[in-house]
């Protein structure tokens, strides 16, 4: 576990416990001890038991033991996949920062492997964006990633992007993939394209990798003709992006692009469902 993270969930378990569970600590023995079995109740990936585990040993209970492997998609359900024993109180404790992170995370990648089950076949790769919860980036990633996506741009230091403010403030699109060209020469440039005007620019100027905005397919197809028409050897990647979703994402595929960037994959995922029973151990 890293160092972020275990200052995530010392954050998260101080929010929640604040001076104390005054209801455990009222009605549970200081001394009595529990199984915690945490249950998965709908189909889905789970994903961060690693996390949920960071939150009962901060609290001072047992070890999380895995009962199921995460990052497989599961639709028998109830099923057990966790079990931790310890004091009760503790376990008490724990809980909601546990299945809170577990939750979000488990949506993370249910979500995203709805979104690459849609498109299989394709070749066409899922992406994430940095659309994220702050202070959650890398294990929301690390959740798509678990799902089956793939992740794109971590930050603003690791990957070139320039979009239409960037184009505005440099004075044209040429003038801006000019100064990245001079300011980053080993790094892929993306460009946001929102027509085919931009495409065709875009392409022109050399931009390795097209984003393209809130298309519609007819759009995409031709993005990906002038693509071909321009680099024969298919140099150019192209990234469908904007209004994606489970409905239209397999028609968005069918049109040729390389890739499809979605941002509800983790800013919009609904949790899933999972519970902590506790039995006296």
């Amino acid at each position: 576990m890293d160092e972020s993270t275990r200052e995530l969930v010392v954050r998260a378990m101080s929010e929640d416990v604040g001076a104390g569970d005054i209801t455990s600590r009222a009605t549970v023995p200081g001394d009595a001890r529990a199984v915690a079995r945490i249950v998965q109740k709908q189909p889905g990936v789970v994903f961060g038991l690693q996390v949920a585990a960071e939150a009962f040993s901060q609290a001072g209970a047992g070890d999380l033991s895995e009962r199921e492997p995460e990052g497989r998609w599961r639709d028998s359900v109830p099923a057990e996949v966790a079990l931790v024993e310890g004091l009760a109180r503790a376990l008490l404790a724990a809980e909601r920062t546990a299945l809170n992170l577990l939750s979000h995370l488990s949506g993370v990648a249910t979500l995203t492997a709805r979104f690459v089950d849609a498109v299989r076949g394709t070749g066409v790769v899922i992406l994430d964006t940095r659309k994220t919860t702050p202070g959650l980036r890398a294990l929301e990633k690390a959740a798509v990633v678990a799902g089956g996506g793939r992740n794109h741009r971590m930050g603003l230091d690791d990957a070139v992007l320039i979009k239409e403010n960037h184009i505005a403030l440099a004075g044209g699109l040429a003038e801006a993939v000019r100064r990245v060209r001079e300011a980053e020469p080993r790094r892929e440039v993306e460009v946001e394209c929102r027509g085919a005007a931009e495409v065709e620019q875009a392409l022109a100027v050399g931009a390795d990798r097209l984003l393209l905005d809130n298309m519609e397919p007819v759009e995409l197809r031709a993005a990906v003709a002038a693509r071909d028409a321009a680099r024969p050897d298919g140099r150019a990647s192209l990234e469908a992006s904007g209004g994606i979703t489970l409905d239209n994402v397999a028609e968005i595929a069918a049109t040729g692009v390389d890739s499809i960037s979605v941002g509800a994959l983790t800013h919009s995922a609904p949790a899933l469902d999972l519970s902590m029973l506790l039995r006296p151990a």
